[in-house]
């Protein structure tokens, strides 16, 4: 299965991604890592595993529309089968989303529909619950609204804080995407992906 990984950061999660790809634990080819920003430290982490990156700056394009063709072209030349934002801080257009239809997938820090958006973590917080989690979701034009594929729930503990939740969720995410990209990659994921790259359990 071939892997376009699309980031903004440090790219923590890629990197559990690329370790379990050279333990051979993940039967997965990352074709390329593209990033919004040229100093995305995420990029480095491919380069240093050999991982072919490319960058698509949002700032060089005149409009959103602009920088999502410009992306969408870029990652198109991978062919990938699936191409996961992990940490990509841009909301892209529904151009990008239309042509990698049921094959673009997400993560997102808590258990969707609950607080979408970019501060899912603090708004957790700050609604006194005391379980949240993460989600994995297939993108769509709304904001954290596309189908879920998996989620796994996080307690909150009493003396949690921003920091401390959002590791405890990085504990759960990269597992999370770990055991569904094999899953993926071995065709037996949920059918809310379009084949060729999921069939029917």
């Amino acid at each position: 299965m071939r892997l376009v990984v699309l980031l903004s950061g440090s790219g923590s999660n890629f990197q559990t991604l690329i370790d379990a790809v050279a333990a051979n634990d993940l039967a997965v080819d990352i074709v390329a890592a593209g990033s919004d920003v040229p100093d995305a430290y995420g990029l480095t982490r491919a380069q240093a595993a050999g991982i072919d990156t490319f960058v698509v700056n949002y700032t060089d394009y005149p409009s959103r529309a602009a920088w999502t063709t410009a992306l969408a072209d870029t990652v198109a030349t991978y062919t990938p089968d699936v191409v996961l934002s992990s940490g990509l801080m841009r909301i892209v257009g529904e151009e990008f989303i239309t042509r990698f239809a049921g094959r673009f997938i997400n993560t997102h820090p808590a258990l969707l529909p609950a607080f979408p958006g970019a501060h899912a973590v603090t708004d957790a917080l700050d609604a006194g619950v005391v379980i949240t989690g993460t989600t994995l979701h297939i993108v769509d034009a709304g904001v954290d609204t596309g189908p879920i594929l998996d989620q796994r729930a996080v307690p909150i503990a009493p003396n949690d804080n921003a920091e401390s939740l959002h590791a405890k969720i990085k504990v759960a995410e990269r597992q999370m995407l770990l055991d569904n990209l094999a899953l993926l990659a071995a065709g037996t994921t949920p059918t809310q992906l379009i084949p060729p790259y999921a069939k029917p359990r």
